[in-house]
């Protein structure tokens, strides 16, 4: 047991907490382990026992600037001193500050106008209704391994894993799913993934999916749950081209990979390509539940007055969030990201030169994938492994999340050290030695 962990997992007061919780919450939540979290700092939190954890999930990349940060709790107070509440039928000062602070990060390259709500689902149903509208045309393109949110909207389009619309069909029609291009477990022939997902829109054009019906094509830069695959040099521009060769507009789903996740403040400027739309959330509020939709001025100056609207959009709370963290991020975190991203990397590929069941490591700032697998030829997913290395390193006092088949995906604040990744590597290997044992015949 790790010097950090003082009782057996759960403790007591946590299995007091979630047989609670068993009799009045729903039980839909996917929760992987039993963490109870009492309280947290910067990348370490704490569990009702006592425990200690590092936090390398981060509330699913939310928490950018770490549990708590001074600064973000000290906006929110200040905030909440005033007013808790406006209708979006008002204005105040938080709201329009965060439209500034979007509009001067935006990387569409000219002005922008932006909606906020609550959240990275309500976002993309903003980014979705808003492309329909200016373009009169009632298709969509999405991507096999993306998610996008649960609302019927954007579960239309979410596809990492099928238990998401079980049950819930039919969703919203219009939508039709292409292969994300991974080279690493590629679907079609020849070594530019890439180059062959846009051959294979271009066929569909020419035979069931017309162009000129489709308002626009909505991709992850970097698909998350679907396994944090990074997509081909190349492509994205490609599919850039391809919209604007057919009046499509292009949206950018950068609710996990967006501000300052992947050492840049959007991940589609790694390849310099520019949306139409965007879709910001997550790391936005550090924690607070906020949302927006971000769009070329030209476009969103369409809507008219009443075409879109929520109650809580622009809560002056979560405003106050968002602008301190859009703040420490440009400042700081976004450059840190970066740096102990790269660090990262180095640490979790000379891993994979140790343990054969490492596939292969990837990502982008502190937006890691590692894919495990089985030793084979075939490079099949280590599905019960990657679990359990997930539970193992919570017993070991690290929280990690997975995503795609069997990928382990590490995602910690954006206010991580070096020395924290260093000690979380440990955990790792502790972790993946332990899993490794158990399954020597």
């Amino acid at each position: 047991m790790s010097s950090r962990i003082r009782t057996e997992l759960p403790g007591p007061k946590a299995r007091a907490l979630i047989a609670r919780d068993s009799a009045v919450i729903s039980p839909s939540y996917p929760r992987d382990y039993p963490f109870v979290m009492a309280h947290g700092r910067g990348t370490e939190v704490w569990d009702v026992d006592g425990n200690r954890f590092l936090d390398f999930a981060a509330g699913i990349a939310v928490c950018a600037t770490g549990h708590a940060h001074p600064q973000v709790v000290k906006a929110v107070q200040d905030a909440a001193v005033d007013f808790l509440h406006i209708s979006s039928d008002y204005w105040h000062e938080g709201m329009v500050g965060l439209g500034e602070r979007l509009s001067k990060f935006a990387p569409m390259g000219e002005p922008v106008l932006s909606f906020l709500c609550q959240s990275g689902t309500e976002a993309v149903e903003g980014a979705l209704k808003l492309a329909r509208y200016v373009t009169n045309r009632p298709r969509f393109i999405g991507f096999l391994g993306g998610f996008h949110g649960r609302t019927m909207g954007s579960l239309s389009f979410t596809s990492s894993k099928y238990t998401q619309q079980k049950g819930f069909a039919p969703t919203m029609p219009g939508v039709t799913h292409v292969p994300y291009p991974n080279p690493y477990r590629p679907l079609f022939a020849g070594s530019d993934q890439g180059r062959a997902v846009l051959d294979y829109i271009r066929m569909l054009f020419e035979r069931n999916v017309p162009a000129s019906e489709v308002a626009a094509i909505l991709i992850e830069p970097i698909q998350g749950e679907g396994g944090y695959v990074v997509p081909p040099d190349g492509f994205l521009a490609g599919l850039r081209a391809l919209c604007d060769e057919h009046g499509i507009l292009l949206i950018f789903d950068e609710v996990q990979s967006g501000v300052g996740r992947t050492g840049k403040m959007f991940a589609c400027e790694h390849w310099g390509v520019a949306p139409d739309i965007m879709t910001t959330a997550k790391g936005l509020g550090s924690g607070l539940p906020i949302g927006a939709v971000v769009a070329k001025k030209r476009l969103m100056e369409q809507w008219k007055r009443g075409a879109h609207g929520n109650t809580y959009g622009g809560n002056p709370i979560s405003c106050a969030a968002a602008n301190a963290t859009l703040d420490l991020v440009s400042e700081n975190y976004v450059g840190n990201a970066a740096r102990t991203g790269e660090h990262f990397m180095a640490r979790l590929r000379t891993m994979a030169t140790e343990y054969p069941c490492i596939g292969e490591v990837r990502g982008k700032g502190l937006m890691i994938g590692m894919e495990l697998i089985e030793p084979d030829a075939e490079r099949t997913p280590a599905r019960a492994l990657c679990d359990a290395l997930v539970t193992k390193a919570y017993h070991n006092g690290l929280l990690l999340l997975s995503c795609g088949v069997s990928t382990v995906r590490f995602m910690p604040p954006l206010c991580v050290s070096e020395a924290e990744i260093d000690e979380a590597i440990g955990m790792i290997k502790l972790s993946l030695d332990q899993c490794l044992a158990g399954r020597e015949p």
